[in-house]
């Protein structure tokens, strides 16, 4: 709110002074008592609502009075983002010219003084060369940042600044740069917990290890759309890291048994995973005995490639203690094939029945972001079994349209005995309440003797339906439930 007042004092003031004359004189006091009001707050409080304000607003303050002439020039956040030089294009007015951000950006780190900055962000999809950029970050990292967020369209590396790899300073460090990112032989962030890195090819083996080695303290990873092609072995080793993010969904090629990278991920504290790719590098999940919640996103490859398969079994093996878990349609299908491979060949080639150790003995909250279709759904029921401490399931796509099932389906009258432990929680998403889904949910209700919550959501062409939706209400509330403490609920 009070960002609002400023701007509209900001607009009002200016306007004013460029032809006071032609307003009332009651306008007048009216923006004084405003800009008073707000002026009598001290300066950590002007700084914290300045803070919210885009860089370019902060500045125009200085007009406001003479207590807010110097403010904006130790104001702790300091955003620059080209967009203007476009979004006027955009709107049918003249864009600014180039020189004039430039002008722009050098004078407000020029005149601002010597306190330190809490955050640096600078976004440049217009190139304004190498040396200007690299001034830029110069400047923030002696004014002692915490969080730097650079968003760079530029293929020099010499924009980063070699200074920045020995930033005592750093909190958190984020770059978004389609170039190789250059490496000095000293890299040292001593209070860095945060690195995100989007689009940066990393230059080999070596220097790229000790970029991470060199955040002792780091906490949360994220790689996204980074390009792999110059390594062959890494291994990101942390006893500090808790989350990491892996996103090499823009990558996709034909794999061969040495194609792509091995990621070794030696993290003994991690507990977030998110995978998002076609497995193009081999992810090694070693020592990640914390992991607590996963979230693994295979698409489906335009080709089989027995490669891939290999490598996603691998990659779920090391998932097998995690207590929430989020799968996509070619995740589950890896499960399915490794539920095989370790608990029923095994079985079947036994001479004698052995109890075997769950596959998921830790797994209590799995969610489904797949459409279940008729094959899915046998892979659902082995996946419930051998998730024997699960308490909620989520069905994020609901099922297919074209999903059968029935009274005299095999599948679940062989296997329903996966819902009669510790369900708790069902959520069903994209409900359209055809004869397969209402089927399912009337036996959820029949064999879950603990579950507490049904939750319905209804897609978004039955939304309208009002008296489809008060039919299969009353319809699930006849049904004769194991569990009497069952709430269903339909939205």
């Amino acid at each position: 709110m009070c960002c609002k007042v400023i701007n509209f004092v900001c607009r009002k003031s200016k306007r004013l002074i460029g032809d006071s004359r032609d307003h009332k004189q009651h306008e007048i006091e009216q923006i004084g008592d405003m800009i008073n009001g707000i002026s009598s707050l001290p300066d950590c409080i002007l700084h914290h609502i300045l803070s919210f304000m885009p860089t370019k607003e902060v500045v125009k303050t200085s007009v406001l009075s003479t207590r807010w002439k110097n403010l904006w020039a130790s104001v702790p956040n300091v955003d620059f983002d080209d967009a203007l030089l476009y979004a006027s294009e955009m709107d049918g007015r003249r864009p600014p010219k180039v020189t004039s951000f430039v002008k722009f950006v050098y004078r407000v780190l020029r005149l601002r003084d010597a306190s330190n900055l809490e955050k640096f962000r600078l976004s440049c999809r217009v190139c304004f060369g190498a040396s200007i950029i690299n001034t830029w970050i110069s400047i923030a990292i002696m004014h002692n940042v915490r969080e730097l967020d650079l968003c760079l369209l530029a293929e020099d590396p010499s924009v980063i600044p070699q200074s920045l790899f020995d930033a005592t300073s750093l909190v958190s460090l984020k770059i978004e740069m389609n170039c190789v990112l250059i490496l000095p032989s000293r890299i040292s962030f001593p209070c860095l917990k945060t690195l995100h890195l989007s689009l940066v090819t990393f230059p080999n083996d070596e220097s790229t290890e000790k970029l991470f080695l060199g955040c002792p303290v780091l906490q949360e990873l994220v790689l996204i759309d980074c390009d792999w092609f110059n390594l062959k072995n890494i291994m990101i080793s942390s006893s500090t890291l808790k989350k990491l993010t892996i996103d090499d969904l823009s990558y996709y090629g034909l794999l061969d048994e040495h194609s792509g990278c091995k990621i070794k991920i030696h993290t003994a504290n991690l507990t977030y995973l998110e995978y998002i790719g076609y497995l193009s590098n081999e992810i090694i999940l070693d020592n990640v005995v914390s992991l607590v919640d996963a979230c693994i996103h295979i698409p489906k490859s335009y080709r089989k490639q027995k490669v891939s398969e290999c490598r996603a079994t691998d990659l779920i093996k090391g998932l097998r203690y995690v207590a929430s878990l989020r799968v996509s349609n070619r995740t589950i299908e890896e499960i399915d094939k490794l539920v095989y491979d370790v608990l029923i060949k095994p079985l079947v080639c036994a001479d004698t029945m052995v109890n075997h150790a769950p596959l998921f003995p830790n797994l209590i909250y799995l969610v489904l972001t797949v459409a279940i279709g008729d094959y899915t759904f046998e892979i659902l029921m082995d996946l419930l079994n051998v998730s024997p401490t699960l308490q909620s399931l989520c069905l994020s796509e609901g099922f297919e349209i074209c999903m059968r099932l029935g009274e005299n389906n095999s599948t679940w009258v062989s296997k329903h005995i996966c819902m009669a432990s510790h369900l708790k929680t069902l959520t069903f998403r994209n409900f359209r309440a055809n004869d397969s889904e209402i089927w399912f949910l009337e036996c959820v209700l029949k064999y879950a003797p603990v579950l507490e919550k049904l939750d319905i959501r209804w897609c978004k062409i039955q939304l309208l339906d009002v008296k489809m939706q008060r039919d299969v209400m009353k319809e699930l509330e006849s049904i004769e439930r194991f569990s009497t403490d069952c709430v269903i609920r339909l939205s």
